[in-house]
C-alpha cells in the first residue's frame, strides 16, 4: 500500500460515493479532479530530522530526493526516476541549474535565478520534468499493448499568460503520441514569448491565439477538463500549475537556495522567500517546503496591480470584484486602476495579469484541514478531510456564482501566520528595474531585472525596510530573463548611460521574430465550441499521419 504522501486526493472531495485516492500517475495524467478540485498529497512528509543530509547534493540529486517522497517506487522505480530527473535538468545552461546571486550583502538580499532553462523562464524547472513524465507513462502504456490495440495518445492542454506556453511546448515538442494545445490571450503576451511558442513547427504543437484574457483561456481549459466526452475521446492532460507535478518540481529550489545560503553561513537558522506570483503556484511550492520542515521565516507574496491575493490577506475576502483605485494604494504614486470584475488590468508584468489564482485552492484546503483538526481534536482524520473538502467545494461554487467568498477569521489568521503580501504598481516596477541597474536600490550595480523579478525585488526591499533588521536573509525569486520583456526593460533603462539592450540579449533570441510561425486564431464568438473543433480536427490529423507512418 502506498504511503499517504504518495497517494492523492481532490481538494473538493467530500462525497463518499466518489473515488477518494489517486496514484501519482493518475494525478499527472488527469491534471484536474472530476469534481473540479485540485489534487494534493494526502499527507505532507515531515523531514525535519534529515533534510540537512541533502545540503551538499547537486540540484538534480536534490530533486530526486524530494520527488522520491511523493512518488511510490512501485509506480516509478529509483533508476527510472533518476533517469527522468537527470534528463529534465540536463537541458539547463548553468552548472548550478538555479544559481543564487547576492544583490546586496549589507541588506542580506539574494536572487534565485530560475531562468537558465531552454525557454529562459522558471517554468522550465517544472515543465521539462512534466514533459518527461508524460513521455515515460505513455511509453510504458504502449509497450504493453496487444496486437491490434490502438496506441495510447495524450492530448495536453494549457493556458498561458506567457511563459507556461513556451516552456510546455519545449518540454513536449516532438514527443511521440502527445499532442499539445496552448491557448494564449491575443496581443497580451510579450513579442518574444509569442515568438517562442509560434515558431515551434513540430506537427504535435498547436498554438491558439484566443480573443480575450488569460482568465478566459484558463476557463476554457477547465471547461474542457470538465467535459466527459472530450476526456474520454482525447485523454486530456494538463500542463498548467493545476498539475501537481509542476508544484512538486518547484519544491526543490527552495531547499537548494537554503543550502546555498547555508554554505556561506553555517550558523543560518531561517530564510525569507519573496515570490512574484499571480497563479500562486510558485509560492505554493515554498509552502510545501516549509510544511516538510525547511526553516522558512516568512513566505512573501508579491503581486502586481491585479491583486486578488493581496486583497485576500488584507480582508479575508477572495473577490474578483474590485473597483478602480481612486487614490494611491499603499502610498505609491500613479497607481492606476486595480483588477476589477470587468477584467484584468494590463501591466508590465503580463505573466501575473490574472484575476483568479488557480493554486490558491490547495493552500485553503490545508488551512481548512488544520482548523478542523483543531476544533475537533477527537474527530477522525478522514472525517476532517471530508469536512475540509466540503468547505472548499462550497467556497468555489460561491466564487463561480457571485465572484467572491469570505473565509472565517481563523482561516485568515492561519494564512497570515506564514505569509505576508506586498502589492507593486507599474511605476514602482520600472523604478525598481532602474534603481537596481543604477546600484541605488542594491549594491550590485548593473544588474538587469525583468519586470516580474523586479516586483519580487521591490517587495523584498520593502520587507527589509519594514523588518528593520537583516540577520535573516531574504531570497527573491527571479522568474524570467530580462530579454523576454524588452518593452518594459527598455522603457525603464533607455535613458541610462551605457545601457545597450543587446548586451542582455541571448543568442537564442536573435532573429526569433523573423522565423516562420504557425498559429490558429480563435474569436470570442467561436469560443469553447471552436476550440473543441480545433482540438478534435488536429488530433485526428496527427493520429492519421501516425497510423500511415506505421504501415
Amino acid at each position: 500500500m502506498a504511503p499517504n504522501n504518495s497517494k492523492y486526493s481532490s481538494t473538493r472531495h467530500h462525497d463518499p460515493s466518489q473515488q477518494e485516492f489517486f496514484s501519482f500517475e493518475e494525478v499527472v495524467l488527469k491534471g484536474l479532479a472530476s469534481d473540479g478540485g485540485l489534487f494534493h498529497p494526502h499527507e505532507v512528509p515531515d523531514i525535519r530530522s534529515k533534510y540537512l543530509e541533502w545540503k551538499d547534493l547537486s540540484f538534480a540529486q536534490l530533486a530526486y530526493e524530494v520527488m522520491r517522497l511523493y512518488v511510490d517506487d512501485h509506480e516509478i522505480s529509483n533508476d527510472e526516476l533518476k533517469s527522468i530527473v537527470d534528463r529534465s535538468y540536463s537541458t539547463f545552461r548553468h552548472p548550478d541549474t538555479v544559481p543564487l546571486v547576492t544583490l546586496d550583502e549589507q541588506k542580506n538580499l539574494h536572487l534565485l535565478e530560475l531562468f537558465h532553462g531552454p525557454t529562459f523562464a522558471f517554468k522550465d524547472v517544472a515543465l521539462q520534468f512534466l514533459g518527461n513524465l508524460f513521455e515515460f507513462f505513455l511509453v510504458r502504456k504502449n509497450e504493453n499493448l496487444k496486437p491490434g490495440q490502438p496506441r495510447h495518445h495524450l492530448t495536453v492542454i494549457g493556458a498561458t499568460s506567457g511563459d507556461t506556453g513556451s516552456a510546455a511546448i519545449y518540454g513536449l515538442r516532438g514527443k511521440k503520441d502527445v499532442s499539445i494545445f496552448i491557448m494564449f490571450p491575443d496581443g497580451k503576451v510579450s513579442p518574444v514569448q509569442e515568438a517562442q511558442m509560434t515558431t515551434v513547427l513540430d506537427p504535435n504543437v498547436h498554438c491558439l491565439s484566443v480573443q480575450g484574457t488569460f482568465d478566459d483561456c484558463q476557463d476554457y481549459v477547465k471547461a474542457l477538463f470538465a467535459d466527459p466526452e472530450m476526456n474520454k475521446i482525447h485523454h486530456l492532460a494538463a500542463v498548467n500549475s493545476i498539475n501537481w507535478a509542476r508544484i512538486l518540481a518547484q519544491i526543490t529550489y527552495y531547499f537548494y537556495a537554503y543550502f546555498q545560503l547555508l554554505k556561506k553561513n553555517p550558523g543560518l537558522q531561517k530564510a525569507k522567500f519573496v515570490v512574484p506570483t499571480g497563479n500562486f503556484g510558485d509560492i505554493l511550492a515554498g509552502y510545501y517546503a516549509s510544511r516538510m520542515g525547511l526553516p522558512v521565516a516568512r513566505l512573501i507574496i508579491a503581486t502586481n496591480e491585479n491583486d486578488i491575493l493581496h486583497r485576500f490577506w488584507q480582508t479575508g475576502s477572495y473577490s474578483k470584484k474590485q473597483k478602480p483605485a481612486a487614490e494611491p494604494h499603499e502610498g505609491i504614486k500613479e497607481d492606476g486602476a486595480q483588477a476589477h470584475e470587468d477584467g484584468v488590468k494590463e501591466t508590465y508584468s503580463p505573466a501575473m495579469d490574472i484575476l483568479v489564482s488557480s493554486n490558491f485552492e490547495r493552500l485553503l484546503w490545508h488551512l481548512c484541514l488544520e482548523h478542523e483538526l483543531e476544533v475537533n481534536p477527537q474527530g477522525k482524520f478522514e472525517a476532517s478531510v471530508k469536512v475540509a473538502g466540503g468547505k472548499i467545494d462550497g467556497w468555489f461554487q460561491e466564487l463561480k456564482k457571485t465572484a467572491s467568498f469570505t473565509v472565517e477569521r481563523e482561516i485568515l489568521d492561519k494564512a497570515r501566520a506564514i505569509f505576508d503580501t506586498y502589492r507593486v504598481s507599474n511605476s514602482e516596477t520600472l523604478e525598481t528595474i532602474r534603481d537596481c541597474y543604477r546600484g541605488v536600490a542594491i549594491s550590485n550595480k548593473g544588474y538587469v531585472l525583468d519586470p516580474h523579478s523586479a516586483i519580487g525585488v521591490a517587495a523584498s526591499l520593502r520587507e527589509i525596510a519594514a523588518a528593520g533588521q537583516t540577520d535573516v536573509p531574504t531570497v527573491s525569486l527571479a522568474t524570467a530573463h530580462p530579454a523576454k520583456f524588452a518593452g518594459a526593460v527598455e522603457l525603464a533603462l533607455k535613458a541610462e548611460k551605457g545601457f545597450d539592450f543587446n548586451t542582455v540579449l541571448p543568442e537564442q533570441f536573435v532573429g526569433l521574430g523573423e522565423k516562420e510561425r504557425r498559429v490558429l486564431k480563435v474569436s470570442s464568438k467561436e469560443g469553447l465550441p471552436g476550440i473543441r473543433e480545433i482540438i478534435t480536427r488536429e488530433v485526428n490529423k496527427e493520429k492519421e499521419v501516425g497510423q500511415n507512418g506505421a504501415r
